[in-house]
């Protein structure tokens, strides 16, 4: 099969011609349709999570047909639709028999612990447990979508954030999970603030239904109390930076909520949680890791229903052979708005 495929942490990405997968035991092989380019990929490029084995095939949200069947699985057929979480639960320690599989501490997380969805096809483990039946009414575009940004945006403004009507939200960082946040904050009934460097995404931001959008600045916590009467409700650090972390924090309202989501490498944050902050009002500081598949309903219902848009963050459609020079134009001025799909056939 075609892949995308890097040989060490830091070399160039090329296509490959690489084995086809075969399905472990109690996992199965998805033809992939479609997968999403995400800076998550460029971290684990650069060593910031792990990536031991090489040669390997990045790509950690996708959605496609399974091709190939396990001996060991009952739930899934060939030809099923399906959707992937990022992170691969065990479905057998106790911390998943409580439910929370995104934070299984034997997870795999394709296109990390393992080959991604950046090929024509990708074996996954403990299909049972993990893959995600889509209507037929979500594509395939809207599905990759879900695997990581939309996901995680959901869990982290509605499940940790525990989002509620009426409320003051502040998103820091309007790329591909700030927006998606941004949309989920307004389907429940929040009202949302932005704040990102880039005038293209503070636009982008307010079209997804924010009614603020800020530039970051040595006014900004002011700027932020201000429009936000006080300090918001729920503020979501989506970049993960040391900094916006906080300066989240210290915006907060008495008894408000941060939830960090953008990941902040080892070694580059300094001192960012002011905790007399905490103490002193009563802060919550709540972390949240992707979605769990048996909680992809709920977010299933409201793109259903129209109240969040997924498809509104598509910028562009590329082939396998664009990928390594779309990767390479991540965190530059040159990087195209909106969220890479990737079909790899």
């Amino acid at each position: 099969m075609r892949a995308v495929v890097y040989d060490s942490i830091g070399s160039p990405w090329r296509l490959a011609e690489v084995p086809n997968p075969t399905p472990p035991p109690d996992g199965v092989v998805l033809a992939v349709e479609s997968a999403g380019l995400c800076r998550s990929d460029w971290h684990a490029w650069h060593g910031h999570d792990n990536v031991s084995e090489f040669p390997h095939v990045p790509g950690h949200e996708f959605a496609g047909t399974i091709a190939a069947v396990g001996t060991d699985v009952t739930r899934w057929r060939v030809g099923d639709r399906v959707a992937v979480p990022f992170v691969c639960a065990c479905g057998q320690c106790l911390v998943c028999e409580s439910g929370n599989h995104q934070v299984c501490p034997q997870q795999w997380q394709p296109g990390f612990d393992g080959w991604g969805g950046f090929a024509e096809y990708v074996a996954l483990p403990a299909a049972d447990v993990n893959l995600v039946k889509l209507p037929h009414d979500i594509s395939f575009d809207i599905a990759a979508s879900l695997g990581c940004r939309v996901a995680t945006a959901y869990r982290a403004v509605a499940t940790i954030g525990r989002c509620a009507a009426g409320e003051e939200v502040v998103v820091h960082g309007a790329g591909g999970v700030g927006l998606a946040a941004v949309m989920i904050g307004r389907a429940l009934g929040a009202r949302v603030t932005v704040v990102d460097p880039s005038a293209g995404a503070r636009e982008a931001a307010i079209q997804m239904g924010a009614a603020m959008a800020l530039e970051p600045g040595p006014d900004l916590l002011d700027a932020l109390r201000d429009t936000t009467s006080g300090g918001p409700h729920l503020s979501i650090d989506a970049i993960g930076d040391s900094l916006t972390c906080r300066t989240s924090i210290e915006s907060l309202r008495p008894r408000g909520r941060h939830v960090q989501v953008g990941l902040l490498p080892q070694g580059t944050a300094t001192e960012p949680v002011p905790m007399h902050r905490v103490v002193s009002r009563e802060l919550e500081i709540l972390g949240s890791h992707g979605l769990a598949a048996h909680d992809y309903p709920e977010l299933l219902a409201l793109v259903a229903s129209g109240r969040i848009r997924p498809d509104l963050l598509v910028g562009r459609i590329i082939s396998l052979a664009d990928v390594p020079a779309a990767f390479a134009l991540i965190g530059t001025a040159d990087q195209p708005p909106g969220m890479t799909l990737i079909h790899p056939s």
